[in-house]
C-alpha cells in the first residue's frame, strides 16, 4: 500500500483528502504544519507527499527543500491558488513534481497523484532517442505540437497549465518554427475562452502603413485605398484571445495606439466615431527579448510592463534530444497519411543525423524534411540519402568549392563573385546569431522578408 502524506493548515481539507485517498486504497497520514509534517517524514517514508503551497509557519520553497533534505527522492505536489501561479512556477522549479490548483478537483489529484508514484519523483524519462510508442499523449496534440516527454518538454506544458486558467497576458519566447503559435493556442483552448475565437496575427508580415488598420480595422473612405469597412483583428477577438506574434515588429506609433486599447479595452475602427467595449485576452511573441528591444529603442517598456504578466520559453528543438524522435515519429505518421505510404521508421544514421544537426528551423524544418524525404522514399525505411545534404552530410554542405546545389556558382565573373561573397557572408551571420533570423537580418542590414528570400534562393 502506497503511503501519501498530506500537509494542510486547513484542518477540513486534510480531512477531505485523507478520506478520499483512503478511499482510494492510500495510506494517508495527515499534518497541518511543516513541523508536524517534518516529524512524521523522520518517523516513517512516504511515496509523495501532497503539501499545500502556504503553510502557517513555512511557503512552498522551504517546504520542498526541508522535505528534500530527509528524502531526496520523493515527489512532492504543491496545492496552489490561482492568485499563487507565478510563484508555482517557481516552486516546480525548485524540486516539486507538479502543483493542482484549488478549487481541488479529485479526480485532477488522483491522476497527479499516480503519475508521481509512476515516476518515483523524476518523471518520465528515455533514456535513448527512440520513440517509446507505448506512450503517448494525444490530449497534448496541437497541430504539429506535441508534448514530448524530455523535462523541458513537461515544464513548458506545466507552466502552460499554470497560465492557462487565468486572464493573464503571456509573452511567448522562443526561435523561429519552435511552436510559438500552438504554445499560444494551447493557452487558449486550456482557458475558459477556449470556446470563443482565437485570431492570429504576423507583426512581421505587415507594412507600417497597414499595422493600425489590421489591428483596430478601419471604416470605408477612411483613407486612401479605404474602399469597403475592416474588421480588425481586435475586433475579431473579441470574447476570445488575440495572438500577436514577432510583436515587436510594430512600428512605434502603433505601439503607443495598442497600449491604450490594451489598458481601456475598448477602441475606434480608424476613421470610425463609435468607441466598441473589448474583452481580448493578449498572448504575445517574440524571438528576441522584449525588454532589451525596449534599450534599442524598438519597443516602448509601459507596453512590455503591460504583456509581461508571465512569460514562457519554448525550447530550441536541438535542446531537446529526448523528443526528437518522438516529433519525428509523428511528423512520419503525418506524411503516410498524407502520401498513402507505409514508412515504418528511420535507420539508425538517420536518427544519428538528427542528433548531430543543429536544427536552425526548429519543429517546422523538422516537419518539412520528413515530409520531403517520405516523399522521396520508395523503401520501408528513411535512409539518409533521403535527406537534405546540410543534414546528411553536414560538412560536406559547409564546403565553399564542393559544387553543390546548395552555395552559388563559381565562375570568374563579378555577378557570381558577388553570389558567391553574398552566400558566405549570410551563413557566416546565421552562425553568428545562433540562426535567429531577426538577428541575422539586422546584421545584414536587410529586413526579414529579403533574408528569406535570399536564404530560399541559396537552398538554406
Amino acid at each position: 500500500m502506497k503511503r501519501i502524506l498530506v500537509v494542510d493548515d486547513d484542518v477540513d481539507i486534510c480531512m477531505l483528502l485523507s478520506s478520499f485517498l483512503g478511499k482510494k486504497g492510500f495510506e494517508v497520514s495527515k499534518a497541518h504544519s511543516s513541523k508536524g509534517m517534518l516529524n512524521l517524514m523522520h518517523e516513517k517514508k512516504f511515496d509523495a507527499v501532497l503539501c499545500d503551497f502556504r503553510l502557517g509557519d513555512t511557503d512552498g520553497l522551504e517546504a520542498i527543500s526541508e522535505i528534500h533534505k530527509i528524502d531526496a527522492s520523493v515527489p512532492v505536489i504543491i496545492i496552489t491558488g490561482y492568485s499563487d501561479i507565478k510563484t508555482a512556477v517557481n516552486v516546480i522549479k525548485s524540486g516539486a513534481f507538479d502543483y493542482v490548483a484549488k478549487p481541488l478537483i479529485p479526480d485532477e489529484i488522483l491522476h497527479t497523484i499516480n503519475r508521481a508514484l509512476e515516476s518515483n519523483g523524476n518523471g518520465a524519462s528515455i533514456n535513448s532517442l527512440q520513440v517509446k510508442k507505448e506512450k503517448s499523449f494525444p490530449e497534448r496534440l496541437i497541430g504539429d505540437y506535441i508534448i514530448g516527454e524530455s523535462p523541458e518538454a513537461k515544464e513548458l506544458f506545466r507552466q502552460i497549465d499554470l497560465v492557462a486558467p487565468t486572464n493573464y497576458s503571456v509573452i511567448i519566447y522562443g526561435e523561429s518554427g519552435s511552436g510559438k503559435e500552438a504554445v499560444a493556442r494551447s493557452v487558449h483552448i486550456k482557458s475558459k475562452r477556449k470556446d470563443r475565437p482565437f485570431v492570429a496575427l504576423d507583426c512581421g508580415a505587415i507594412s507600417r502603413e497597414l499595422a493600425g488598420s489590421e489591428l483596430f480595422g478601419h471604416e470605408k473612405g477612411s483613407f486612401t485605398g479605404a474602399l469597403a469597412q475592416k474588421i480588425g483583428h481586435f475586433e475579431l477577438a473579441n470574447g476570445g484571445t488575440l495572438f500577436l506574434d514577432e510583436v515587436a515588429n510594430l512600428p512605434f506609433d502603433t505601439q503607443t495606439a495598442l497600449l491604450r486599447v490594451v489598458q481601456e479595452q475598448r477602441m475606434k475602427r480608424t476613421g470610425g466615431l463609435n468607441e466598441i467595449q473589448l474583452d481580448v485576452r493578449i498572448i504575445v511573441a517574440s524571438n528576441e527579448n522584449l525588454l532589451e528591444s525596449h534599450r534599442k529603442g524598438k519597443f516602448r517598456e509601459d507596453l512590455y510592463h503591460r504583456f509581461n504578466e508571465f512569460s514562457i520559453n519554448v525550447p530550441a528543438l536541438r535542446n531537446r534530444p529526448v523528443d526528437l524522435m518522438i516529433f519525428a515519429e509523428h511528423f512520419l505518421k503525418s506524411a503516410n497519411s498524407e502520401l498513402n505510404k507505409e514508412i515504418k521508421g528511420f535507420d539508425e544514421d538517420v536518427v544519428e543525423c538528427f542528433r548531430k544537426y543543429y536544427w536552425p528551423g526548429n519543429i517546422r524544418e523538422m516537419k518539412n524534411v520528413i515530409k520531403r524525404a517520405a516523399l522521396l522514399c520508395d523503401e520501408d525505411t528513411i535512409k539518409s540519402k533521403f535527406l537534405p545534404v546540410e543534414i546528411s552530410n553536414p560538412d560536406k554542405f559547409m564546403q565553399p568549392d564542393n559544387g553543390s546545389l546548395h552555395s552559388p556558382g563559381h565562375g570568374t565573373d563579378l555577378k557570381s563573385a558577388a553570389q558567391e561573397a553574398e552566400y558566405e557572408t549570410i551563413v557566416k551571420v546565421l552562425k553568428q546569431v545562433n540562426y535567429n533570423k531577426s538577428k541575422a537580418a539586422k546584421l545584414l542590414n536587410i529586413d526579414r522578408k529579403t533574408l528569406y528570400n535570399k536564404m530560399k534562393t541559396y537552398n538554406l
